[in-house]
């Protein structure tokens, strides 16, 4: 998201004379959700502009900002991107990839370069650095706290090669064992499961609704429906106990990385 819709609501909401806190109540909304969209930094659901456009009197403008189909976003990265910088809480699913705040530059590399159409080394690039710039939520020790749980196909496929696989396997390891994240993995004998989504993050924030991001095939969405956020919520409480123990996902993880050659 541009900084242009948080630029025109804010020009809208002081023409009416109103303080952020006034249009938050207005709006059935908290101040700090005002203050991060008129500052670029979140994207407002349908409904939030609807309730915008309705406090300001400004008829289907501040709706007419969002794309058409709100289930699909103009880079799908971008609104993941947004909120994780955001979230004091973080918890990953995934299915067949490595998530991205966990990836490894040349696991980046690897699964990019399956793009169809194929991507230019200049757009390669340009993505490497963002989904690294995303990575450095990693860098504070304590906030947010990561959960990641993997399905056992995350480490089997061999993406990039053996020496890639054990590098980011290897890296993986290394966040668990200086406490910075934990990491649950759904063994590939236990069967079907709650999820189904291919790449699923949950997130929970200081002052505002926690929110859920899915991604399937060219397509990503956000949903911050309480019901809905809820009902996901559940789905991934659900599989997580299904999953092994910390300590026995880091020693599946240590004797991954070992079987693909890799040696400290």
């Amino acid at each position: 998201m541009t900084s242009t819709y948080g630029d025109w609501l804010k020009q809208q909401r002081e023409t009416a004379g109103l303080t952020q806190q006034q249009l938050a109540d207005a709006a059935v909304m908290t101040r700090s959700h005002i203050s991060h969209i008129e500052a670029g930094r979140r994207t407002p659901s349908k409904e939030d502009a609807r309730r915008l456009d309705k406090v300001l009197n400004t008829g289907n403008v501040l709706s007419s900002f969002l794309p058409q189909d709100d289930s699909v976003v103009a880079d799908r990265f971008e609104a993941a991107r947004q909120l994780e910088q955001q979230a004091s809480t973080i918890r990953e699913f995934a299915l067949s990839l490595v998530p991205g705040i966990l990836q490894t530059e040349r696991y980046m590399r690897a699964v990019l370069s399956t793009a169809v159409p194929p991507w230019s080394e200049e757009e390669c690039d340009r993505i490497v650095v963002t989904r690294l710039e995303r990575a450095k939520i990693l860098a504070d020790p304590v906030t947010p706290v990561v959960w990641a749980l993997l399905d056992e196909a995350v480490l089997r496929r061999s993406v990039g090669g053996p020496d890639v696989m054990a590098e980011q396997i290897t890296h993986i390891v290394r966040l668990v064992e200086d406490r910075r994240i934990r990491v649950h993995v759904l063994p590939s004998s236990m069967g079907a499961y709650t999820l189904q989504q291919s790449m699923l993050t949950l997130m929970w924030f200081e002052d505002q609704p926690p929110v859920a991001y899915s991604e399937a095939i060219y397509m990503a969405k956000v949903h911050d429906d309480p019901a809905m956020v809820e009902r996901i919520r559940t789905a991934y409480d659900l599989a997580l106990s299904d999953a092994l123990p910390l300590k026995e996902s880091l020693a599946l993880l240590r004797a991954t990385a070992k079987d693909y050659g890799h040696h400290d």
